[in-house]
């Protein structure tokens, strides 16, 4: 059973890569680098502000680095880091489990939702 500083950390890693969009950021960047226009285009249903937080939350966590390149205008790209890459096996596998266990959960739902049945 974990406990005490493993439990919050656990947590704390869980609430930010469990969000609503940093697994579809991490997703997109396992393509390659790319320019915040580029991730905003390939990520439906993102606001620029939520993009910009989630790449920011990222970073900070050492999940994507930011690379500013001295060019008129300004080129940033993202790209994930060795720690980022490592995320995408765990997610494929848990994204996999959800897929294979989805019926059953659905179904669990539904009679718990109407106990008649």
């Amino acid at each position: 059973m974990i406990r005490g500083d493993g439990g919050r950390a656990i947590r704390a890693v869980l609430d930010r890569i469990c969000d609503k969009w940093t697994m579809l950021v991490v997703a997109t960047l396992d393509e390659g680098r790319l320019r915040f226009t580029e991730l905003h285009r390939s990520i439906p249903g993102i606001s620029q502000r939520m993009l910009t937080l989630t790449l920011r939350h990222l970073e900070r966590d050492g999940l994507v680095s930011r690379t500013v390149y001295a060019e008129v205008p300004p080129r940033v790209e993202y790209a994930l880091t060795t720690m980022g890459k490592s995320l995408i096996q765990p997610a494929l596998t848990l994204a996999s489990w959800a897929i294979e266990h989805n019926g059953q959960i659905q179904a669990s739902r539904e009679t718990y939702d109407d106990p008649a049945t």
